[in-house]
């Protein structure tokens, strides 16, 4: 997905619309890898500390594994940020959710060194630590082919605001979802 979806799909016309006071920005990070490491590292040096430093509130969010890296974000301590909007987040493939099932859960599974390079299994290492405190949106498909994997992920964010709507991992659950983002208003509440 490239930013130009989100155009297409209607997220920034849903801002538009409403007249917010929010700037909605989405960076093409694609060519910064699978692993997520350098794609983290440019999150935050490109586009969040700019951000913080030309805006009083900063929200990350992401759609699949753009929702997995604004958590790896908050997760892994890489800048602070003020939200998180997470539409699906990709939890991670089977093998890793499996693997903590299989372990009786997340505190009592653990993880070889060598599978640290993984980017599924750095995100659930570090939710394994308390996240810093911060709002959290989470939503997704009820019929999303990562449903269960997303399940997993929410009980691990127990004050987030959680919601599942009909639908698949695709727009038609994306949109009402990022729609309902919005008309909360979380993202303009003050500290």
């Amino acid at each position: 997905m490239t930013p130009q979806h989100m155009v297409a799909a209607g997220l920034f016309a849903e801002v538009k619309q409403r007249a917010l006071a929010l700037d909605l920005i989405a960076p093409d990070l694609h060519a910064e890898g699978a692993d997520n490491q350098l794609a983290l590292r440019t999150l935050e040096t490109d586009w969040l500390a700019p951000a913080r430093e030309r805006y009083q509130r900063v929200w990350l969010g992401g759609i699949s594994r753009g929702g997995q890296l604004a958590l790896s974000c908050l997760a892994g301590r890489q800048g602070e940020m003020y939200g998180l909007c997470l539409l699906a987040p990709y939890a991670g493939g089977r093998i890793t959710t499996n693997a903590i099932r299989r372990a009786g859960g997340l505190h009592a599974w653990q993880a070889g060194a060598a599978q640290q390079t993984d980017p599924d299994v750095r995100l659930w290492q570090w939710l394994k630590e308390p996240l810093p405190s911060v709002p959290v949106f989470m939503g997704y498909g009820a019929q999303d082919r990562f449903a269960d994997g997303m399940q997993m992920l929410a009980e691990q964010l127990p004050d987030a605001t959680h919601l599942t709507v009909p639908g698949e991992h695709d727009w038609a659950a994306w949109l009402p979802l990022w729609q309902r983002f919005l008309d909360l208003g979380h993202f303009s509440t003050l500290p």
